[in-house]
């Protein structure tokens, strides 16, 4: 039978968690990384009881493949639409850049970023705007994919705390 403390805490770990689910979501959150340090935090709060050093290692990698996702989904959709390495290379930075300015920036510097570097690299306008609609496909897909794996920690970690 658990503590009134440990259900105050399974709460609040699980509210830090879904503010980490609306970061994945809202950029400007860091949200997988928020949904793994509230996994962190009640597993030590609690002595690792039900959270233990496996599930951890599940969530270090599940972690680290979304935010490693999301550059390679920018990558790769640009190089998908046509557009060059410079053009996949531009919508990256500008996804690392805009993490600094904020939600719109997210959006729009890794379109201008992989538009100018395509025009710099020789390209015609319309393809380096076709690389930059790659940009914009590559943070939707990896956002989605981002909330899927957001998803599935929280049901790992609600299902071992749970269980």
């Amino acid at each position: 039978m658990a503590s009134v403390l440990e259900i105050l805490m399974f709460i609040i770990a699980l509210a830090i968690m879904l503010v980490g689910l609306a970061g994945v979501i809202i950029p400007v959150l860091p949200g997988i990384p928020l949904i793994f340090a509230a996994a962190i935090l009640y597993a030590a709060l609690t002595g690792f009881r039900d959270i233990g050093v496996n599930t951890i290692l599940i969530f270090v990698g599940l972690t680290a493949l979304g935010l490693v996702f999301d550059y390679l989904a920018n990558y790769f959709s640009v190089r998908k639409m046509g557009g060059s390495i410079a053009g996949a290379v531009g919508a990256v930075v500008g996804l690392m850049a805009g993490i600094f300015f904020g939600l719109l920036w997210i959006i729009v510097l890794p379109f201008v970023f992989a538009v100018i570097l395509e025009l710099i690299a020789g390209k015609q306008a319309k393809q380096a705007l076709r690389s930059g609609v790659g940009s914009f496909v590559g943070l939707v897909f990896g956002g989605l994919t981002r909330f899927v794996i957001g998803c599935v920690m929280i049901g790992i970690f609600v299902w071992k705390v749970l269980s």
